[in-house]
């Protein structure tokens, strides 16, 4: 699109999680008036660390915001997977991207306390709770609680796994429950029992629980996250001590004296779910990014490099397309294919032999465990 049709364009970008927040910046590097509305009154991240991959890191660069993100990272080599009592089953480097060749590893509230913080001052609004979308083709008209209106040329849903904007125009199925649950928590390195001494991500499975140590060391602290089998559906189900330690039954006794010494008044319980493949993101005047459009679980770890992506790639396809109708559907066709596949593969196991088809591409199917 033209500079003088991109500047015109009004935005409004439902929601301020990662999706949204880079969206946003994305978007208004083309020069066009983008506004975001969320439905907190405070922005506030809980649960555990992420990683940022060097694709998207490479993101950041191009968006002159690579500084403001890594600064409150810690960039890492390899990952490596065990079995329950640490017996090396892989281990790998991430996957590169050019010159970037670390992922950086990061506790999701600062990501977005650093996304939000290369927004103008005024482009995110508060308070701001979804009711409503009506499309009226060339824009669209949305209602937030209270009654207030935004009128706009294109919408943004990134409105994440319970998307209203996904509900009211694109798909009317709700979350899947995976059966299992996380239990997250950050704790300090100090209480981490010698198991972090350096920056690279391990996992440990076994009988259907998997244990991520994901190191914050910029922060003195771990990101600890145990997934589990659990048939308890509940969004917020309550969960005690001893029903984590018996998640962790036979696996290392440091992972479990970590488990043990828990404080659960900061553990994140919440149970897993994703969304199914959505067929169609996109009318003339609205699109979905992020969750909304694909929320996947995160064994594979890709729910925030995704929606990071999508931001990339809707930005790429709005500046290269002659039209508006053109950009959003040459976003969907680069972009859904690839979380198409993302979801699927992170429903997949993770017992032994299937790691070679939960990381397709980094480990050859005939190779042997590295260690």
């Amino acid at each position: 699109m033209q500079h003088s049709e991109l500047k015109n364009l009004k935005i409004a970008v439902v929601g301020a999680g990662y999706g949204g927040a880079a969206a946003a910046k994305a978007l208004s590097l083309l020069g066009a008036e983008v506004d975001v509305y969320e439905q907190a009154n405070q922005i506030r991240e809980v649960g555990a660390g992420i990683g940022l991959r060097p694709v998207t890191m490479n993101r950041f660069r191009q968006w002159g915001i690579f500084d403001a993100i890594a600064k409150v990272t810690s960039p890492s080599e390899y990952f490596e997977i065990l079995t329950a009592t640490g017996d090396p089953i892989m281990k790998e480097a991430w996957p590169v991207d050019g010159e970037q060749t670390h992922t950086h590893l990061v506790h999701r509230g600062d990501f977005i306390e650093a996304l939000l913080g290369v927004l103008p001052e005024g482009m995110v609004h508060l308070g701001h709770k979804l009711e409503s979308i009506q499309d009226n083709g060339d824009r669209s008209v949305l209602t937030f609680a209270g009654g207030k209106t935004v009128e706009a040329d294109l919408v943004v849903g990134a409105d994440g796994i319970k998307s209203v904007v996904r509900r009211e125009l694109f798909s009317d199925k709700g979350p899947v429950f995976s059966g299992e649950h996380a239990y997250r928590a950050v704790i300090s390195v100090d209480d981490a029992h010698g198991m972090v001494t350096d920056d690279n991500l391990r996992m440990y499975i076994g009988k259907g629980t998997k244990i991520y140590l994901l190191p914050l060391r910029h922060r003195g602290q771990v990101s600890f996250d145990i997934t589990a089998l659990c048939p308890d559906g509940a969004w917020n189900p309550e969960v005690t001590k001893d029903d984590i330690l018996a998640t962790v039954e036979g696996f290392d006794e440091r992972l479990v004296s970590i488990t043990r010494g828990l404080d659960m008044d900061t553990v994140n319980i919440r149970a897993v779910y994703d969304i199914d493949p959505v067929d169609t993101w996109h009318s003339d005047s609205v699109v979905l990014v992020g969750d909304a459009a694909h929320s996947m679980l995160h064994h594979q770890g890709q729910g925030a490099n995704s929606a990071i992506e999508d931001a990339g790639a809707l930005a790429d396809a709005l500046r290269d397309a002659d039209s508006l109708k053109e950009a959003l559907a040459r976003y969907q066709a680069i972009r859904k294919p690839e979380t198409d596949k993302l979801q699927a593969i992170s429903r997949q196991g993770w017992s032994e032999e299937e790691i070679d088809d939960v990381f397709p591409g980094q480990k050859p199917a005939d190779a042997a465990p590295k260690e």
